[in-house]
């Protein structure tokens, strides 16, 4: 028994990062250990470069994934932050390690923010991420595949906003946007969708049971909370406040904030409303299973007058059976 409780506690105390996720010759500011049976060991101090003789040592013995001390999560998030646009572009890192960087840099970084949304640090983080993000799934469309394989499918605001923001750049890429600025916009409010929610006790998010009318008002305000709270930044651009603000609308006026129709709705916010649903949906709660990606669809669809038919046309078209396979 307290050998299988020393275990758990050394497993909680570090966390794997990718051998890919390290550039050559740069300085860690953080201890590298390899992982030997349930032990840690300490395999490179921090404050010295990182050699392509370390690399080829490493992949010799088939080692591709080392440990960061937990406490030190910071200081590695810092340092992928830093590198993540040369390991995008970097020809030489297959494409599903990438994906898998991307992703896990986004995780860590929406935690951050959602704890602290209203600091500028947090909001120009989100800004280059987003950037990453963008330069990443314009590399292709097996690009974004290669973020469906890796996606986390259980539902935690930070992994939904993650998705969300994927599923958006992914689909508005497909209907031939390839501005970056453009993309980067909506990259931007598709990420912070849900920041307003920061704003609502989790016992009202969590609830499993029908919410009152005081806590129903209570999720109707976070889209006007969350412009609110990024508006104190000034940091954010004017396009990416509408997916923010109108990710809940729907084309028939039974959305909320505003009510508002087909016509008054920005085609970013209706982009990102398709991908928030429909990663609602196919992610499991604590309290309900995944809907599986075919039927969720055609419940999207079937939801006659609700969302733009053409964009949820390319999304079903963009999502195709790989996509479908890997999201049931």
């Amino acid at each position: 028994m307290p050998k299988a409780e020393k275990t758990e506690t050394a497993i909680d105390r570090f966390m794997p990062v990718q051998l890919d996720s390290l550039r050559i010759d740069s300085i860690l500011d953080f201890d590298l250990y390899v992982r030997a049976g349930t032990d840690y060991v300490l395999y490179r101090a921090s404050n010295m470069p990182f050699t392509e003789e370390n690399r080829s040592g490493l992949l010799r013995y088939n080692v591709k994934v080392l440990y960061v001390a937990g406490d030190k999560r910071r200081q590695y998030q810092e340092y992928l932050e830093t590198n993540i646009k040369s390991i995008v572009l970097d020809p030489t890192i297959e494409e599903n390690a990438k994906a898998g960087i991307v992703y896990d840099s986004a995780k860590l970084l929406v935690k951050d923010v959602l704890d602290n949304p209203t600091l500028g640090n947090n909001i120009r983080r989100s800004q280059s991420l987003v950037d990453s993000t963008v330069a990443f799934i314009l590399t292709g469309r097996n690009a974004f595949h290669s973020l469906l394989r890796v996606m986390s499918f259980d539902y935690y605001t930070y992994s939904h906003s993650v998705n969300v923001c994927t599923f958006s750049l992914a689909l508005a890429q497909f209907m031939g946007i390839e501005d970056v600025k453009e993309l980067c916009q909506l990259g931007t409010g598709a990420l912070l969708h849900d920041v307003g929610k920061t704003m609502i006790p989790e016992a009202v998010l969590q609830k499993r049971s029908q919410l009152s009318d005081r806590e129903w008002e209570l999720i109707k305000a976070h889209p006007q909370w969350g412009v609110d709270i990024l508006k104190e930044t000034g940091l954010i651009e004017e396009e990416s406040y509408y997916p923010v603000l109108e990710h809940h609308e729907r084309e028939d006026g039974s959305g909320y904030p505003r009510g508002l129709r087909s016509g008054e709705i920005h085609a970013h916010s209706k982009i990102v409303a398709i991908a928030d649903v429909f990663d609602a949906m196919t992610t499991r709660r604590v309290y309900r299973s995944a809907v599986a990606p075919f039927v969720a669809l055609k419940e999207i669809f079937d939801q006659e007058g609700v969302f733009d038919r053409s964009f949820l046309e390319n999304f079903t078209l963009l999502m195709g059976p790989a996509g479908q396979h890997k999201r049931s």
